[in-house]
């Protein structure tokens, strides 16, 4: 069992980020079908309070894998890997923390512009804990918009990295991140 902790990411981790990874891409294409959605539409009302309890589902996954990561112990890099792919795989890494993270706040600062909190599939409410301000709504809502677009450009990169690594490479960088170096 050690060396499997030695080779492979916590399984907690490794949960984690698959969970992330489809809940990013199911938020965003829902946000992009919602955005055009009309007033009358059947779904006008109901896939935005979807977009936002399942966005702040979120933000309690990020936090919960943010403390899982720095309470265990990262597997060994492996030795086939440049020292310019470990730095970039660092830093992409990084930037899609920041940008999860500032997707999840834009989207909190567009929700409750209002003066209300939200809703979270009608168990919880999330309060307001920053005072509305001017153009709060739009100012947050380019910022969401930009950002999750960056999002998805950096979740391409890692998308790219894994195959590359995979079948290029032909290294376990993906096996691990499934549990099976």
């Amino acid at each position: 069992m050690e060396e499997i902790q030695k080779k492979n990411w916590h399984p907690v981790l490794i949960t984690l980020h698959w969970l992330v990874a489809i809940t990013v891409l199911g938020l965003f294409a829902l946000g992009w079908w919602m955005v055009d959605l009309t007033y009358y539409h059947a779904w006008y009302k109901t896939a935005p309070f979807i977009h936002k309890s399942i966005g702040l589902m979120l933000f309690l996954a990020m936090i919960l894998r943010l403390l899982i990561r720095v309470s265990t112990t990262q597997p060994l890099t492996a030795s086939a890997h440049a020292k310019w792919e470990i730095w970039l795989a660092s830093k992409i890494h990084f930037v899609l923390y920041l940008i999860v993270f500032s997707v999840v706040l834009s989207g909190y600062l567009i929700s409750t512009a209002d003066g209300r909190g939200i809703s979270v599939f009608g168990l919880f409410e999330v309060p307001v804990l920053v005072a509305p301000f001017t153009n709060q709504a739009d100012i947050a809502g380019k910022i969401h918009w930009y950002v999750a677009w960056a999002l998805m450009a950096f979740v391409g990169l890692h998308i790219l990295g894994a195959l590359k690594h995979h079948y290029l490479d032909k290294d376990e960088t993906l096996k691990r991140m499934l549990g099976k170096a």
